[in-house]
């Protein structure tokens, strides 16, 4: 595409912002009204082959903007609508499973371009791109109708179906309601202004915004253009397939930590651990990666390279961690959810065009070493929610201690611990137990 299109400089760098841009302005509005999502994936099919027409960069501008736009819908609709049927000790499990999807993607997707490349290249007038772009839109067309049918909305709302009976939709909203999860209610400006004044929306939303844009996928996008810089003038190293394909094996590894992450925070009951340990694998890695020259300790780059899908999988498990704690207020919920997502995005729009830039690929020196600092503020976020969950744990425990030297137990008090959430009689909001 770069070049059939004469795309030069940092073009492709802005390519990506201006997806960017739509998907962060979708992202609020989209969660808090919970928009279908299947008539979404429709208008994303047809906008990516659309892409397939496209004669300059301009329109490659244009219509990334609303294929951003049109893509802002799901992954954080997805992953507030899984807060909404499983409890604490099933929760990250579903949410990286679904996240392994932002990694088998690009998995399929890099086949694909080899796919479309050696077998479609120049068929029919067209170019290979443009082939992996009328394919990816043809592919999404039945899975978004097919949607329709499957997608479920929230326990409380979901009607019965042929995949859903009224029994099992009766049996999801007391397991919702045994945690402390509750149900829609009305969006106000004091409930939406009291959003700000607790602790969750200032300290989750910068953890996931640190996650982000810490993690290896613009390392991932180095090793294509490390490889592609051992090829001259006349002397090809590296094919266009495997340009495409070799990179994958980071996607490999953060397919893999993610479900290693999601069983071992589930099996221990904490979301933190698993945040620390790939948030200083990562910054381990991102410094080996800019002290290592280009071009000796070959092997070294590429088990490095491959090494940095290792924090891509903590997605599922911070938003899991933010559900539940954020379970007492189904509006909080959505919103500080939809503000995680929202925020990385508002910094992935423009730091990667600093710290990564297309002209300064593959060294990224600077890219690398900020990594390595936003790793390292990942562990201090993660450990400063620690301790805010901590104290509101002990502060629940010591007005319930209070109330009970003066109410006197029976088996009809509302001070009842209920799954992973204590529910405390003198405060209403719930606290969620490590």
């Amino acid at each position: 595409m770069q070049t059939d299109l004469g795309l030069h400089g940092n073009q492709l760098n802005y390519i990506t912002t201006a997806w960017t841009c739509g998907y962060v302005i979708g992202q609020i509005p989209s969660n808090m009204l919970i928009t279908r999502i299947p008539v979404m994936e429709l208008i994303w099919s047809a906008l990516t082959m659309v892409l397939a027409s496209a004669k300059n960069f301009n329109t490659l501008i244009v219509v990334r903007f609303f294929v951003g736009l049109a893509e802002s819908t799901f992954y954080s609709a997805i992953q507030y609508v899984i807060g909404s049927w499983y409890k604490g000790d099933e929760l990250a499990k579903r949410s990286c499973i679904f996240h392994t999807a932002s990694s088998i993607g690009p998995m399929v997707s890099g086949f694909l371009q080899s796919g479309a490349y050696t077998g479609l290249h120049g068929k029919g007038g067209l170019a290979g791109w443009r082939w992996l772009f009328i394919i990816d839109g043809v592919i999404t067309i039945p899975i978004a109708i097919f949607g329709f049918w499957a997608m479920p909305d929230l326990p409380t709302t979901t009607r019965p179906s042929f995949l859903y009976s009224q029994k099992q939709i009766d049996i999801a909203i007391k397991r919702m309601e045994s945690v402390g999860r509750k149900p829609p209610a009305k969006f106000t400006t004091k409930k939406v202004l009291g959003f700000f004044t607790s602790w969750h929306i200032w300290v989750m939303v910068p953890i996931y915004v640190l996650f982000n844009n810490g993690s290896g996928a613009q390392t991932t996008n180095s090793m294509t253009f490390w490889l592609q810089s051992f090829n001259k003038p006349g002397h090809t190293v590296y094919t266009v397939p495997q340009l495409n394909t070799y990179p994958l094996g980071g996607y490999a590894v953060a397919i893999s930590m993610t479900l290693v992450y999601a069983w071992t925070s589930d099996g221990i009951g904490a979301r933190w651990p698993p945040i620390v340990f790939a948030a200083t694998w990562n910054m381990i890695n991102s410094i080996v990666l800019a002290a290592t020259p280009l071009y000796t300790n070959i092997t070294r780059r590429w088990v490095f390279y491959y090494m940095s899908g290792c924090m891509s999988g903590l997605s599922g498990i911070i938003l899991a961690w933010t559900n539940e704690l954020t379970g007492h207020d189904n509006e909080k919920r959505s919103f500080v959810i939809a503000c995680c997502n929202t925020f990385a995005y508002v910094v992935q729009a423009w730091l990667p065009i600093v710290i990564f830039p297309q002209i300064k690929q593959p060294k990224v020196f600077k890219g690398n070493v900020t990594n390595a600092a936003i790793d390292f503020a990942l562990v201090c976020a993660a450990f400063l929610a620690l301790f805010l969950q901590t104290r509101d744990r002990k502060a629940a425990a010591f007005r319930r201690a209070e109330h009970e030297s003066d109410h006197p137990p029976d088996l009809k008090s509302e001070d009842v611990y209920k799954g992973d959430v204590e529910v405390d009689a003198v405060e209403a909001e719930p606290v969620l137990l490590l």
